[in-house]
Parts: structure tokens; sequence; C-alpha cells
């Protein structure tokens, strides 16, 4: 009677506190792209006659069948299960490998396989979309932990809600995580934690200046995504009337039935789950509550992006239907190249044009850098293509408050035009240095002898 009474007590706290409505709003009788509840036909939701049942077999009952495993995808397509790549493998690094290793290699790779740039490659946005999704979870310490602990193949089960233990990954045990975890409270805060439900994510490009990416700047994208109906307002039917309640399931959007001492539920056929149903749709949008449209967000770029980072804005890409959470904006970040400054990473490198005198004799020079130009003291004897380094001249990194170093390469420009006299100097220049050049050999040929 204990065992029964533990079981009970884990029902009827689960239907109180899901309010016997794990389902989203489903038009048609269909599961959108991107849904945000249970989309599965049937369910078991009670038990019954629990004496002679175990007490982890009942509280499995709650959950049989249920599909608490939300997906978001650009492409809203499913994919049939295969061996699963090393995250490692894809971006080329060892399992022992520094977050600055993995991080290099991402960006490297990032930037090779990024789809703009290789848009005569079928594969390039899928090849960029797993570099991605690899980069995520070992840029992350505690799914790194997992992962390393799990494997590849059970990582991503776990991450789709598959997997041993059901829709709630590897490992999981419903009766252990009940009653000797966090208690109840943190055992459903971790299944909707999972979620990612609502509208459609959306990625674009923007174009930016150096010295913007450089000092950060504040710009706005304009892009077309699903917005709310203004017609209908997001209801999907016509101003001025609301839709009915369903009678065959009396609004709650289930059909109950009752399979020997389960108690099952399945999805309203007549109003695909909502509960509702009208008798006419809004004529824009059709019934859908969102519309193909034009979208524009302004973003705040931080100083020191660079070239194909990719900024994810919150809850800025398309509408949700049901208005609850809108998808997310990913935007990619495409650096113009200036004709002064070249970047490698926080430092940036710079070519300076010198006369062969100064070369010879040394003096100034004024150098361009971000903050406005400097004077710059050349040595004497200063070798065409040799570089100098201004310390904390370069690029602010966002990870720490330090600065990179402007690095500046000497190329010694040699006349092709001389004057009368100038050539009669340099003439009188290359005699006296041959007979320095003599000399030194003939001290050298009597020193041997």
């Amino acid at each position: 009677m204990v065992r029964s009474g533990c079981a009970r007590w884990a029902y009827w706290f689960a239907r109180r506190s899901l309010g016997l409505e794990f389902h989203n709003s489903v038009h048609g009788g269909g599961c959108r792209g991107f849904s945000s509840g249970i989309c599965s036909s049937s369910r078991i939701l009670g038990l019954q006659n629990l004496d002679n049942v175990k007490r982890k077999d009942a509280v499995w009952g709650l959950f049989l069948h249920c599909n608490l495993g939300p997906r978001r995808s650009f492409h809203g397509t499913g994919s049939m299960h295969m061996a699963s790549r090393d995250y490692y493998d894809i971006l080329g690094v060892s399992k022992n490998a520094s977050a600055s290793e993995i991080k290099k290699a991402y960006y490297a790779l990032a930037k090779k396989l990024h789809p703009d740039t290789n848009k005569d490659d079928a594969d390039a946005e899928i090849k960029f979309q797993e570099v991605q999704k690899a980069y995520e979870v070992l840029k992350d310490e505690e799914k790194r932990a997992l992962y390393d602990k799990v494997g590849p193949d059970a990582f991503e089960e776990h991450a789709h809600g598959g997997g041993p233990g059901g829709p709630f990954g590897p490992g999981f045990n419903p009766f252990e995580d009940i009653f000797n975890g966090g208690g109840m409270n943190d055992f459903f805060k971790n299944i909707f934690n999972q979620g990612g439900f609502g509208g459609q994510d959306v990625k674009v490009s923007l174009e930016l200046s150096f010295m913007e990416a450089v000092q950060g700047c504040t710009k706005t994208v304009t892009f077309q995504a699903a917005v709310p109906c203004e017609t209908c307002g997001g209801t999907g039917v016509p101003p001025g009337t609301r839709p009915e309640t369903c009678r065959p399931c009396r609004g709650s959007g289930m059909i109950f039935m009752q399979k020997g001492p389960f108690r099952l539920q399945t999805t309203c056929t007549h109003c695909g789950g909502t509960g509702k149903t009208v008798t006419s749709f809004c004529k824009s949008c059709k019934g859908e509550r969102v519309m193909r449209g034009q979208k524009s967000v302004k973003l705040d770029i931080a100083p020191g992006v660079d070239d194909n980072e990719t900024m994810k804005v919150f809850r800025s890409g398309g509408a949700d239907p049901d208005g609850n959470q809108p998808g997310d904006l990913y935007v990619t970040i495409k650096v113009r190249e200036d004709p002064v400054f070249r970047r490698e990473g926080p430092d940036i490198h710079v070519d300076t044009v010198i006369s062969f005198t100064q070369a010879i004799l040394g003096g100034t020079i004024q150098v361009p850098t971000l903050t406005g130009d400097v004077v710059l003291k050349i040595r004497p004897g200063t070798q065409h293509g040799q570089k100098v380094v201004l310390k904390k001249k370069g690029i602010r990194t966002r990870s720490s408050a330090s600065y990179g170093d402007q690095y500046v390469h000497f190329n010694v420009s040699i006349p092709s035009n001389l004057t009368q006299r100038q050539r009669m100097l340099i003439e009188e220049f290359a005699k006296e240095e041959q007979r320095e050049y003599d000399k030194g050999a003939a001290t050298a040929a009597g020193a041997s002898s």
C-alpha cells in the first residue's frame, strides 16, 4: 500500500503541475516544424489498480509514449539515426585539446567552410553547421564533460530526446529523479528546460568596415521573416469573430478512452488538439496567424568583432504562431578589407615605405595606428622587410582588458631615376665601397699566407 500510495501521489502531482495539458495548440491536427509540446497521437495520463504495479513502472506510466523533446531546426526536416561523427575529429583536434586550441581550430574551419565563400559546394552549409555544432558542445565545459563521458552516439540521442531512458536522455530514471533526486520541482524544471519551441530561426549577413568592426557600432538589419498577421492581429480568424469551443472534446483538445487498467487520451481529430473550432479563417494569413513580411532589428556591435563571427540575438527571429516565443536571429559578420591595416586576431599589421637613404642613415617617419598617426624612429641600417612592434597598439580583446600589438613592416624604395649629381655621388660611394672590400680581401689573404 505504501508503494501504491507513492505512485498515486506522483500521478496526482504530475496532473496538477502540468494542468493535464502537455500538448501545444496544433492547427489542423498536425505538428508544425517547431513544436512546443507533445505531438504524439496518444499517451497514458493515468493509472488505476496500482496495488499490484511496481512503483517505478507506475511512474513510467505517466510518460509512456510522450515526446517531451521539442526540436528546432533551420530546415525542419528529421534525420534517420546513424553513427555520429566524433566532435574532436570534426574540428581536427585531440581529446586533450585546450579551450584555446578548440577555438582556434573552429575559427579556421568556419572561415574555410562558410557557405558564402563556397557557393559552388552544395555540401558547404552542412559541413559548416557540423563544425558549429561540434564547437558549441566542446567550448562549454559541462557539455564537453558529458560528451567525453557518454560518447558521440549517446550524446546525440540525449540532445534529441532519444536513447536509453526514453525521451529524457540516457541514464534517466524517473523514480530516482523524482523521489531521490532534486525533488518534483527540479524534475519538471529539467523537462521544460529542454525547450526550444516557438518561431523559426533566421540567419542573415551583415557587412562592416574594418574600423566599424574594430571600434564597435550600431547597425540595423532588415530581413524577411514570419510576422504576426496585421489583418487579424495574429488570431487567425476574421476581425470581430472568435473561435468556438470544440464540442467532441469539450474544449480539452483530447479524447479520453479506458483500456484495461490504463486511462488513455488521444488528440481530438475534430479540432486538431486546439480545443477550438472556427467556421472561417482570416483571408490574409489563411488561419496561420503569421505571414511572411519584413522585419528590422537594431544591433549593438561589440568592439573587436572579427570576420565570420556569428552573433545570436535571442527572440528576434520569426514570430511564433502561438504567440509564445519568437525564433532567434543569427547574424554573421562580414568585415571588408582595409587598404592600410591587416588583422590577425588582436594584432594588426601596417606596411610603410622608406627611402634607401633613410634605411642607411636612419631617420623618422609617420605611421598610422588605430588611434591616429605616430612618429616612428628608423634605425640606421634598417633592412627591407624588417619590422618593428608597437606594443598595445592593436585591437582590444573582448575576453580581457588587454590589447594586441601593431607590427610595422619596412619596404625600402629604390629610385629608378637619378640626377647626374645623385649618380655621381652614388658612383663615388660604390668606388669607396669597392676599395674597402679590396682592402679587406687583401688583409684576409695576408693573414692566411
